[in-house]
């Protein structure tokens, strides 16, 4: 990883609206703990133009009920609907061996074991049974999904840029 990868914007975040009349917004954390969102502030907008401070109220139906620095009426809360919230590479903690960022994964060239171009990753998907990864074959604008395990998955490389991948016969 070079250093300039350490200010890459990583999405952590994305606001669902406002809950309540106080200002509070309905955020969806990204984070593998959904409250620990508030320990990489401040987060900032997509587009660079927005920055808040976080504090957690507490988790609700599809989220979490958040006060962000700035925003005091129903009114700011709900302009703020799908604004996605990011934070620079560099504050994100290392990860262990075997996991990664999905921001990592997206766009890796992706072969097979025997070295054949499968496709690249279009995104990383889970809907609760476990990660998928969202593969565009090339020359297509179909993509496949493939489960995100050990077992058809044997390789990352992200020093190299591709994925080994060993999908199910039939798949691809």
């Amino acid at each position: 990883m070079t250093d300039s990868d350490d200010d890459t914007m990583i999405c952590v975040g994305a606001i669902a609206g406002a809950f309540g009349v106080r200002g509070e917004v309905r955020l969806m954390s990204f984070t593998a703990d959904p409250p620990d969102i508030a320990d990489y502030a401040p987060l900032v907008s997509e587009n660079g133009e927005m920055s808040f401070s976080v504090d957690v109220i507490g988790p609700i139906k599809n989220g979490l009920s958040v006060r962000l620095g700035g925003v005091e009426t129903r009114e700011q809360a709900e302009a703020l609907r799908g604004v996605r919230l990011c934070v620079p590479r560099s504050r994100l903690p290392a990860l262990p061996d075997d996991e990664f960022y999905h921001a990592d994964l997206i766009g890796l060239e992706v072969r097979d074991t025997g070295g054949t171009v499968l496709g690249v990753v279009k995104s990383v998907l889970n809907h609760g049974a476990g990660d998928l990864l969202e593969i565009a074959p090339p020359g297509t604008s179909e993509t496949v999904l493939v489960p995100f395990t050990r077992a058809e998955v044997p390789t990352v490389d992200l020093a190299a840029g591709r994925i080994v991948a060993d999908p199910p016969e039939g798949l691809l």
